[in-house]
């Protein structure tokens, strides 16, 4: 009897881990490495398919400037790094068996534009990316950060997922782009200087995973840098969150971090159960949309 090779195409059970990264000043490359490294070998040794890092993560690395760069300096000088760390990324996602949602990091492109960029690394070495799509306006007048054009789903041996990268998080239309396309987690890095502009990433991922029935992972920095110019203070609370309904935790949150401090969150994320909301739910959101009367139409490039 021939024996089928297992399709992990629709893994029904995953386990993702979330960082909550402190900001710390840095005395080389490779030390900031190391640091991704321990969470990356913890979430592994955890079994975890899915770890995920903090927007705008590698900041620290402009502290390894010999003076205080600007924040007009600042994409410049990270781009130098940018190989390494891909790179660096790759080598720990195939090493430790597990697909790494690389925060995100300022990037310089070939034609000349500034893009904040999550790298996303799955174990097989494969590296993707997704664009931040809505730069904040402090991202267009400190960093010149211009927006992405593409929204589409990134194919994982876990099924297809989607990177809202902070900001993103805030206009429905995009996820509802990712949920169409498949994804059902949504991964969110995110960098929050204070607790209004958290609360406004924290409600408004809560609302994406309600409306589209899906699971939304929240990753955050904490800590306060100096040096660092436009990355001072942090604020966070990194958290799972859930469609409310009878197989999710009664309030919405798998699992969260305590505010502020550094450390991880790791849960199972159970795929059936959004299957079950999706079609035999409480609500049916994704079913009961009236596309008769309101839809996005998405443009391509």
């Amino acid at each position: 009897m021939t024996q089928k090779t297992p399709d992990f195409s629709q893994r029904d059970l995953v386990r993702v881990t979330a960082v909550q990264m402190e900001m710390r000043r840095v005395d080389s490359f490779d030390a900031f490495m190391a640091h991704i490294e321990y969470f990356v070998d913890n979430a592994s040794a955890y079994k975890s398919d899915f770890v995920v890092f903090p927007e705008l993560f590698t900041l620290p690395l402009l502290g390894l400037s010999e003076t205080r760069l600007p924040a007009s300096g600042a994409v410049e000088w990270l781009t130098q790094y940018t190989e390494r760390f891909t790179e660096g990324l790759r080598d720990f996602a195939m090493d430790y068996k597990i697909n790494i949602i690389g925060g995100s990091h300022l990037t310089l492109t070939e034609a000349g534009e500034i893009q904040n960029v999550t790298y996303v690394v799955l174990r097989d070495g494969t590296i993707a990316s997704q664009e931040k799509i809505h730069p904040t306006p402090n991202e267009k007048h400190h960093w010149k950060v211009k927006g992405g054009r593409i929204v589409e789903t990134l194919e994982t041996d876990c099924g297809p997922i989607g990177v809202l990268v902070c900001y993103d998080s805030e206009f429905p239309e995009m996820s509802q782009r990712l949920v169409e396309g498949g994804a059902e987690i949504l991964f969110v890095p995110f960098c929050t200087d204070n607790k209004q502009g958290y609360q406004r990433v924290r409600f408004c991922s809560q609302a994406r995973a309600i409306e589209n029935q899906c699971y939304v992972v929240m990753s955050g920095n904490v800590g306060n840098i100096t040096g660092i110019a436009n990355m001072d203070m942090n604020y966070a609370q990194s958290c799972v969150l859930t469609p409310c309904d009878f197989p999710f935790a009664r309030d919405g949150v798998a699992g969260e971090c305590p505010p502020n401090v550094e450390g991880v969150t790791m849960v199972d994320l159970d795929l059936t159960h959004l299957r079950w909301a999706r079609n035999k739910g409480t609500v049916q959101n994704l079913k009961d949309r009236r596309l008769d009367l309101y839809k996005t139409e998405w443009v391509k490039d």
